[in-house]
């Protein structure tokens, strides 16, 4: 430890893999339903059903209430949407 260093201080470094990992995900592009169906030639609605049960994917928005209906918005990482490229260009 330097004599300008608190034991206090946090000392900066180099990163964790985790950290990286969990930084590079945050930074990466996000698709929205409608991105993904202009890309595709796909609807809007058949892209939800696509990703509904995809890990990885980022959802908010309301609950649904007895007056109001439930608004999501969805937003897919790239990371998520390459794997499930993939899983469908490998299915065909």
């Amino acid at each position: 430890m330097s004599v300008f260093q608190s034991p206090l201080t946090p000392r900066i470094g180099p990163q964790s893999v985790s950290d990286q990992v969990a930084s590079d995900k945050g930074m990466e592009k996000h698709y929205s339903l409608e991105q993904i169906g202009e890309l595709w030639g796909l609807s809007t609605r058949t892209v939800r059903r696509m990703f509904e049960n995809e890990p990885g994917i980022i959802v908010f928005g309301n609950a649904a209430s007895l007056k109001k209906r439930r608004y999501l918005t969805i937003r897919i990482p790239e990371s998520v949407l390459l794997r499930v490229h993939r899983r469908l260009r490998k299915a065909s």
